[in-house]
């Protein structure tokens, strides 16, 4: 199940990405001395105003004043320097945080369970690696260094301000307590509508990417006016979203910068007053205003980026409820591996705990009393029982919905089961690591997916260690190497879009080539031939007998004429196992198959 998205405080996020930073600390310190170093130049720079004019200006002292300007110049030009490479270093940190958190993310999202994938738009979870990182990234980027620097300046000023002149200070802090209200204030606010932003933005980007992929089914049915409506309401819930969120956040700065214009104008007429009546200095005066100048732009800069802040925020916050996901569980013990067997042969076969022998590889799958259901008060499949020995060939036939697919799912444990048991090899397949159950099992869906590559390294994905020459022959087994010679570049063919220059029967070859070179003991065909006309379907059913051969094979198709020879057909209805026998046994008893099958040959 899809846990709800929580909502987490600010520093909550911050704290958990923190994470992310150790393993760049000293480089992150070094960028905090850096940028201190280029703030508290700017703090000395402004302080040695007040000598300046005080000692040389007004005096007249030409020469003192040419070896002061000379020393500012040589500490402003170091400041600019620490800064270079403050925000050289934090672009590389930067990098490398973003790379680590993208790398875990796609590490989590592929070890979630279908469930999840089933309750996801897809847009969703592309967005999580797209606009999402995209948001952290820039806020990292932009913001750290301006915020140590902007801290270290803050503070410096202040002190320097208090060390001038404490009356002119204490409206100044009242001046900064008015500036972090607005702040905060408006960044509560701005934050839930940046999340829902982020939010509305994968919705979006999922639906684009639907109309994209549906194109044909969207001209040939004439839906473009139908889904621009259907745009223009996602679009919409995105543009309110985001301004309010822009509202809030752009009304902050004019705030805060108008607090700041009161600050120094009373800074100003007070200190001036002060001046006349010799009880402040002019010089003392006019390094205060630099520095009340000072203390106000680096709160100005951040008002700046709280756009970027507070988008990184609510983009990292969705990053970290995909983490909150529970990963699929697997409590498996039993793996598969290979060992020397008295005749020094290889023999593949389940490593038991405290077992010494192999139990070997053969394909013999078991259900017991199996119940299951997508929702726990809802059953998909009651009571299943069936025996596959090793070698049969196995079909499920029935109406659509009536459960077929779902047993293949728990073959392969893309879901588990509520009631019952199922074995392989005769051991419970809750016991065995998904990954080497997996490895054992070749699968063939409906709905092939094909990956940007070539032919040869599509087909081979079903074994990464298969020569070229295997990859033949799988091909020559499911009668694709025929099709695939007469393409401008046979096997070394590109293959893009989950291979639209193909057609839906080449695409099924293929996929039925990928399954035949794993070698596995267990075959899988979810309606392998739909896609497949008459003619390539006998060729199909010629070649598949070589790959078929000694193994386990189950089988699921809607067209009865593909599944007569085989050794086991159970009929499905309702979730329940209601006729099983072979084609001829069936037919004989006149029920549910002999409908299914007659009525199909009356289409035909």
């Amino acid at each position: 199940m899809t846990k709800s998205i929580k909502t987490q405080s600010m520093f909550a996020t911050i704290n958990r990405l923190s994470k992310y930073f150790r393993p760049n600390k000293y480089l992150l310190i070094l960028v905090v001395i850096l940028s201190g170093i280029s703030g508290l130049v700017g703090i000395a720079g402004s302080y040695l105003l007040r000598p300046i004019i005080n000692n040389y200006i007004l005096p007249g002292d030409v020469s003192g004043l040419r070896k002061a300007v000379l020393v500012l110049a040589v500490m402003y030009l170091t400041g600019v320097v620490f800064t270079f490479f403050s925000n050289q270093i934090m672009v590389k940190v930067t990098q490398a945080i973003i790379y680590d958190l993208r790398k875990d993310l796609f590490n989590h999202v592929d070890g979630l369970p279908l469930s999840y994938f089933d309750s996801t738009n897809d847009g969703n979870v592309m967005s999580y690696f797209t606009n999402d990182i995209d948001t952290v990234e820039n806020a990292l980027n932009t913001c750290f260094s301006l915020m140590a620097q902007s801290f270290i300046t803050v503070v410096g000023s202040a002190v320097m301000m208090f060390v001038l002149n404490i009356p002119l200070t204490f409206f100044t802090v009242l001046c900064l307590a008015a500036m972090v209200f607005i702040i905060y204030y408006n960044g509560k606010a701005s934050k839930v509508y940046f999340k829902k932003r982020q939010k509305f933005t994968g919705t979006l980007n999922g639906f684009i990417k639907e109309m994209m992929e549906g194109q044909k089914v969207e001209k040939v049915f004439c839906r473009e006016t139908a889904n621009l409506n259907s745009f223009r309401v996602h679009n919409n819930e995105l543009r309110i979203a985001a301004t309010n969120a822009f509202t809030y956040s752009s009304i902050m700065g004019p705030m805060v910068v108008s607090v700041g214009f009161i600050n120094y104008t009373f800074t100003v007429c007070a200190g001036g007053f002060m001046v006349i009546n010799n009880m402040l200095d002019l010089g003392t005066l006019a390094a205060y205003l630099l520095f009340v100048r000072q203390f106000s732009v680096p709160v100005n800069q951040f008002t700046q980026q709280i756009n970027l802040f507070l988008a990184g925020i609510a983009g990292a916050e969705r990053i970290l409820n995909v983490f909150d996901q529970e990963r699929e569980s697997d409590q498996g013990k039993v793996t598969l591996t290979s060992a020397r067997d008295n005749e020094n042969k290889t023999m593949v076969g389940w490593n038991v705990p405290d077992q010494t022998k192999l139990v070997p590889l053969k394909g013999e799958v078991e259900f017991y009393q199996v119940d299951f259901g997508y929702e726990s008060d809802r059953k998909i499949l009651n009571k299943i029982n069936l025996h596959a020995m090793p070698g049969q060939k196995i079909a499920f036939v029935g109406s659509t919905g009536a459960g077929k697919t779902t047993i293949i799912n728990l073959i392969n444990r893309f879901y588990d089961i509520q009631a019952g048991k199922i074995t392989y090899d005769g051991i419970d397949i809750k016991e065995i690591k998904k990954k080497d159950l997996r490895n054992s099992l070749s699968l063939v869906l409906q709905d092939t997916h094909l990956f940007t590559g070539t032919i040869t390294e599509n087909i081979r994905y079903g074994n990464l260690e298969a020569t070229d020459e295997e990859v033949k022959v799988a091909a020559k087994l499911s009668n694709a190497d025929s099709f695939i010679r007469r393409l401008p570049m046979g096997y070394e063919t590109m293959l893009h879009n989950d291979g639209d220059n193909l057609s839906l029967g080449q695409r099924q070859l293929l996929a039925i080539a990928r399954a035949a070179i794993s070698g596995a003991p267990v075959l899988i065909l979810d309606e392998a031939t739909s896609s497949i006309d008459t003619r390539t379907e006998k060729l199909l059913e010629d070649g598949m007998d070589a790959v078929m051969e000694n193994k386990t094979v189950f089988v699921i198709a809607h067209r009865l004429s593909t599944v007569r020879n085989a050794d086991l057909i159970l009929v499905l209805d309702h979730g329940e196992v209601v006729e099983r026998g072979n084609h001829h046994e069936l037919l004989d008893q006149k029920g549910r198959y002999y409908e299914l099958y007659t009525g199909a040959k009356l289409l035909q």
